[in-house]
């Protein structure tokens, strides 16, 4: 894949920042009164419980809602308490915006929107917008893999839509002061299909064939495969080079970030 150079401006594409009387006031798309709009939503949604969306158009609305907005106005809306951090609670920004979303598949192996076929993906972005992680599709498995083919198989069904969120991440911005950027909805092209489908049989075939602990992070072009575990006792079955039982770390599927960055480039134009 050609890789679309990402052009060096601020984050704004998302979103701008504007001083009123010494107040910070969030703009997004030059309506300077989306931010009161999207907050009187934010506070009906706290106060009646968000539901899963009936369609696209309704999901889309609510995460444009939630543009421009920082953790800590979402969590103190939502009443929830923000981790000094990341390092323990990975997953927080992601199921802070799930709630708002109305999201309710969690870490299960379908869409987190099945009933509408959407996945939602939140990835942090620097002052660029460059993606500065690889980004977890879904737990691979690592047994009983008779039958399934890329046209039946997770990463397919997972990527086959998906509600892209960015959001800041660098860490020299507190985690509450971190604002979330315009939504994204997706799906992969043939040529990006193709990509991901290339790497995810090259990455199986290793895995049936009793090598998984002989892959890297290296392995693959847009998505590789890596341990995802809690810690290193958290062992699960898999088979080893001469078919015998093996106890491993879990892994994970994840897109590379010269995937994703080409990805949010041409969508934003940056």
């Amino acid at each position: 894949m050609q890789e679309i150079q990402i052009k060096r401006s601020f984050i704004s594409c998302y979103y701008q920042r504007i001083k009123d009387n010494d107040k910070l006031v969030m703009i997004l798309r030059n309506q300077r009164d989306h931010f009161l709009i999207r907050k009187n939503i934010l506070y009906k949604m706290y106060f009646t419980p968000p539901t899963p969306p009936e369609n696209e158009h309704q999901l889309f609305s609510r995460a444009y809602s939630l543009a421009g907005l920082s953790m800590g106005e979402l969590a103190t809306l939502a009443k929830l308490p923000i981790p000094p951090n990341l390092k323990r609670d990975k997953g927080w920004v992601g199921m802070l915006l799930e709630y708002y979303l109305g999201a309710s598949a969690g870490s299960k192996p379908e869409q987190d929107f099945e009933h509408i076929g959407v996945e939602l993906k939140t990835i942090p972005v620097d002052s660029k917008g460059f993606p500065l992680e690889t980004t977890f599709v879904c737990v691979a498995p690592l047994t009983g893999n008779s039958g399934i083919i890329w046209e039946n198989c997770h990463v397919r069904r997972k990527l086959s839509r998906v509600l892209w969120i960015p959001v800041e991440g660098e860490r020299g911005i507190p985690l509450a002061e971190r604002r979330v950027g315009s939504p994204l909805l997706w799906s992969p092209n043939a040529i990006e299909e193709e990509l991901l489908r290339r790497d995810w049989e090259e990455l199986m075939d290793l895995i049936v064939l009793g090598k998984v602990e002989s892959i890297t992070a290296r392995h693959g072009e847009v998505l590789q495969l890596r341990p995802k575990a809690a810690n290193s006792r958290a062992l699960t079955e898999a088979t080893g080079e001469y078919g015998q039982p093996i106890m491993t770390l879990p892994r994970g599927f994840y897109l590379k970030k010269n995937f994703t960055a080409p990805l949010l480039a041409r969508h934003f134009s940056l």
